[in-house]
């Protein structure tokens, strides 16, 4: 079984995604985690262009942390691949997914938020449901 676990590039994310209990009874072996860096709206310019050492050090905190990510999977047995992506996350995931031949797509996703504030902001889940390539296993954080 093809494994991918995604979450979105931050440090938090990628805590609670490897920190599902759900991981330890799902299989070990050939299993890629995805980073996903959206290119963040606010910062493009009026031209369309986005400052390029603003990009560069998120982009090398997001590849440091995946790294360690990897690692991490390492360490508790897992044969691991990283890898970052850049732009829309449903598109990054689904796509990826598709490319490796993924059996199943995990997420972790936080409860914290309230159902109003799900609805409204909309939830990457939701979407991510509708447009995977594979089955979709959404781990719930608490």
């Amino acid at each position: 079984m093809r494994l991918l676990l995604a979450y979105d590039a931050s440090a938090n994310g990628q805590a609670a995604l490897l920190g599902a209990p759900e991981l330890d009874w799902l299989p070990h072996d050939d299993v890629c985690l995805l980073a996903v860096m959206p290119i963040p709206g606010g910062l493009f310019l009026g031209e369309g262009y986005v400052p390029g050492e603003i990009l560069e050090a998120d982009r090398h905190a997001a590849h440091a942390a995946l790294e360690e990510g990897v690692a991490q999977l390492q360490r508790r047995g897992f044969t691991v691949e990283g890898k970052l992506a850049f732009g829309e996350p449903i598109e990054e995931i689904c796509s990826t997914a598709r490319a490796l031949g993924s059996d199943l797509i995990m997420v972790r996703h936080p409860t914290r938020l309230s159902f109003a504030a799900r609805w409204w902001r909309g939830w990457i889940g939701a979407s991510l449901i509708e447009h995977a390539p594979c089955s979709v296993l959404i781990a719930v954080s608490h």
